[in-house]
């Protein structure tokens, strides 16, 4: 008759059995069963001793609680990523504020954002163009304390012409001594979707395409 050698515990078996590919998916059962097999096989003349039992039952209490512990872990992962999807999904047509220097402009009505100073300035200005490229209006800001420096474009060129509705790009730049720096803009950009999926939920932005939702500085109306 075959014997299981007290030396060899369960767990030597299992790690074996998984390095070798013989069953990529043992779990607690089977766990158990060897170590009921080895009990049942075990050399009548060398016994396990009571203090090897026990360590195999805490290599078995362990497995089931890594097992319990993966298992909750999983479900809590799935909820925080249903909880996201849907608050997500509530910022479809809604207007958020990211890090871009492109915007969809609706020149009848007065466009508002800002550009990251990151130390005062005694002139700032933001150049505005059109989807082709030419320069069609500045804004001129003056010196501005660091910080975000709020502006406001009318829509209208430099001859004061209402330009039509569009993708425009603002370059925000200030200068430093003889030196002019560019900036970062903050841009506001409707949301036409969500794309759930993925390490990070994506938002799809009219005229931008798609953003990580960390992107987001603000969440508007």
């Amino acid at each position: 008759m075959s014997t299981v050698s007290s030396a060899g515990s369960v767990l030597d078996q299992y790690q074996h059995q998984q390095a070798t590919g013989q069953n990529k998916e043992l779990g607690k059962s089977e766990f158990l069963n060897l170590l009921v097999a080895q009990l049942n096989n075990q050399n009548p003349l060398e016994p396990q001793g009571n203090g090897e039992f026990i360590a195999q039952l805490a290599q078995f209490s362990q497995l089931e609680g890594i097992e319990n512990l993966n298992n909750s872990m999983g479900a809590l992962l799935s909820t925080y990523q249903s909880s996201q999807a849907l608050q997500a999904s509530s910022l479809v047509g809604r207007k958020v504020i990211v890090p871009t220097d492109k915007a969809v402009v609706d020149t009848s009505e007065s466009f508002k954002a800002s550009a990251v100073l990151p130390v005062s300035s005694s002139n700032v200005y933001v150049n505005v163009y059109d989807n082709s490229g030419a320069l069609v209006s500045r804004i001129n800001l003056g010196q501005q304390e660091a910080g975000n420096v709020s502006f406001i474009w009318d829509g209208k060129n430099s001859n004061g012409e209402l330009m039509p509705p569009g993708t425009y790009k603002f370059e925000a730049q200030a200068t430093y001594g003889d030196e002019a720096k560019g900036l970062y803009t903050l841009l506001p950009a409707n949301v036409d979707s969500v794309i759930l999926g993925g390490s990070e939920l994506l938002l799809n932005l009219a005229g931008l395409g798609s953003v990580p939702l960390s992107s987001v500085q603000v969440i508007g109306q």
